[in-house]
């Protein structure tokens, strides 16, 4: 089974345990597919499902807390010296004063916005520790899904075609992706619509969750 042209099974077999390691270092830069897919793959024996959703889960906590941390502290440097990262950010920000707590809990699933939430909450005025708690909630979301979703496709296939199961694995999840990639693009054109919105006007979230958002202070105290 291939991901990107990578047999996950043949690592699997190369590296054993070590397999863990390519997972928590993948799904902390990125990798919702590597982890379906390898969910698939427990199911079939090559892992523990239950050792490969906490490595998710870490990996992608880490990872977010990571450029959380960078945006907080170098959010202006970083948009000085990428300014394409700006436009990203500014539709993550404009999410997160609409949404609030149901944002930080779902951005990883929002195609277009991932790569740029943690960094751009990083830049608001979320206190660290509610991200941080959020932040361990959401990742834990994100890897039981896939990865418990891809273990259920595996054993779904399993039950409905035996000894053919590995044969029409890779069709089946294809499928899932395809589906899950439309999904994906009707969101990505929702965002498009977000954008023709007028501009975010603070770069803040009250502290409390209050829905009303103040006005971005042009005295400077």
């Amino acid at each position: 089974m291939e991901v990107w042209g990578i047999d996950l099974a043949q690592l699997i077999s190369d590296y054993g345990s070590l397999f863990y390691v390519v997972t928590f270092i993948w799904v902390f830069l990125e990798g919702e597919t590597f982890v379906i897919f390898s969910g698939a793959l427990a199911e079939q024996g090559y892992l523990n499902i239950w050792i490969l959703i906490a490595v998710a889960w870490i990996g992608s906590f880490c990872g977010d807390q990571l450029y959380f941390y960078i945006g907080r502290r170098y959010g202006a440097r970083v948009i000085a010296r990428f300014p394409r990262i700006e436009r990203g950010a500014d539709r993550a920000l404009r999410l997160l004063h609409r949404y609030h707590t149901a944002f930080i809990l779902s951005y990883r699933f929002i195609y277009g916005v991932r790569n740029f939430a943690s960094f751009a909450m990083g830049m608001s005025e979320v206190p660290w520790r509610r991200f941080l708690v959020l932040n361990f909630v959401a990742a834990g979301l994100w890897a039981t899904s896939f990865a418990g979703g891809g273990y259920l496709i595996g054993k779904l296939i399993g039950a409905l075609l035996g000894d053919y199961a590995k044969s029409f694995m890779l069709v089946f999840l294809a499928l899932f992706l395809i589906l899950f990639s439309f999904g994906l693009w009707f969101m990505h054109r929702k965002m498009k619509q977000e954008d023709a919105a007028p501009p975010a006007q603070p770069r803040a979230l009250p502290h409390h969750g209050t829905k009303e958002l103040p006005a971005k202070s042009g005295s400077g105290s």
